[in-house]
């Protein structure tokens, strides 16, 4: 397995420029990595995200969540088009906090300005466990995170200067917090062991994995539809989009991309499944620049690389510059 895959995926940098790292053929990523032991299962992965547009460019794009996130966003402006339609971030100087539900398809997002996102991922089932928002009350939406706790005071907490590693050392403390003043049950087993499932190999059936954890296929749908918003049927259809596409975008280990290709049946059976979650074709998905959606999909195949144990300890992604990697990050 190499350590150094350089994956030209045809498409061009636009004019996004990323301080928290890239591709090696220069695409911006975001600074990520997993959280520590004691916040798991709860919160499962953290991202950060300092990027830059020319003045008045804008930037069109989108995302494709498989969990919950918290963001917390400083300065710049955008708009996606959600479940309630189109909704307004504009966070400003002092920062806001957003909660993002998981994503049905693709949800379209535009930005401009400066980019400065902190993210956090809810493990799976852990806003069920917490006693957050009901998960199919939140499929493709976003909702302002003081509009669930009653206060806005998150984002002050951080310092929108601080370097990546900085602002990620802060979100830990933050957590940390939480967690000690409020308590939480642990997720439930099942849907972790789903997770787990659903990140090496989603072409299992729901009976087999039923049949494993010894219980019925009707326990399956209603504990995944509770702690997901979705069908276990669709998540799992969700997961092999999300694969093929983070290695059409070159976001995956290079000795997995057949694997992840083969998945489907034929090439029709991709093009029908791309363009349901994304609304392109193979050729077209490749030829875009995707720089957020890239700056998503990368941190979940980060995610799930750590998961399945498939690099080294602290190695980096093959698919990163290690030379753009920001300061504090190694």
């Amino acid at each position: 397995m190499g350590l150094h895959q350089h994956n030209d995926t045809g498409a061009k940098p636009d004019n996004l420029v990323s301080h928290t790292g890239q591709t090696r053929d220069g695409h911006p990523l975001a600074f990520n990595h997993a959280p520590a032991e004691d916040l798991r299962p709860w919160f499962t992965w953290f991202s950060a995200t300092d990027a830059t547009l020319p003045d008045g460019a804008e930037l069109q794009g989108s995302m494709l969540n498989d969990l919950p996130c918290l963001r917390i966003m400083f300065g710049g402006k955008s708009r996606a088009e959600t479940r309630d339609g189109t909704v307004p971030l504009e966070p400003g100087i002092d920062g806001g906090a957003y909660y993002f539900g998981p994503h049905s398809r693709a949800m379209q997002i535009t930005m401009s300005g400066t980019i400065k996102v902190i993210t956090v991922q809810l493990g799976p089932g852990a806003a069920t466990a917490m006693g957050g928002p009901a998960q199919p009350d939140m499929i493709d939406r976003i909702v302002e995170h003081s509009k669930l706790v009653g206060h806005g005071e998150l984002a002050r907490r951080f310092c929108p200067d601080d370097t990546p590693d900085k602002w990620l050392a802060a979100l830990e403390r933050e957590l940390r917090k939480f967690l000690g003043k409020f308590g939480a049950r642990s997720p439930d087993p099942i849907t972790q062991a789903f997770e787990m499932a659903t990140l090496r190999d989603p072409t299992m059936t729901l009976l087999a994995f039923a049949e494993d954890q010894r219980v019925t296929p009707r326990t399956v749908e209603r504990i995944i539809k509770r702690d997901y918003g979705l069908p276990p049927k669709q998540v799992l259809r969700r997961a092999r989009a999300l694969d093929l596409a983070a290695a059409l975008m070159g976001v995956a280990m290079e000795d997995e991309e057949a694997e992840l290709r083969l998945r489907y049946f034929d090439q029709s059976h991709q093009i029908r499944e791309l363009r349901h979650f994304f609304g392109m074709t193979p050729r077209q998905f490749k030829q875009a620049p995707h720089s957020l959606l890239r700056l998503n999909l990368e941190v979940r195949q980060a995610r799930r690389i750590e998961a399945l144990d498939l690099l080294p300890q602290g190695a980096i992604q093959p698919w990163r510059d290690p030379s753009a990697e920001p300061n504090g990050a190694a």
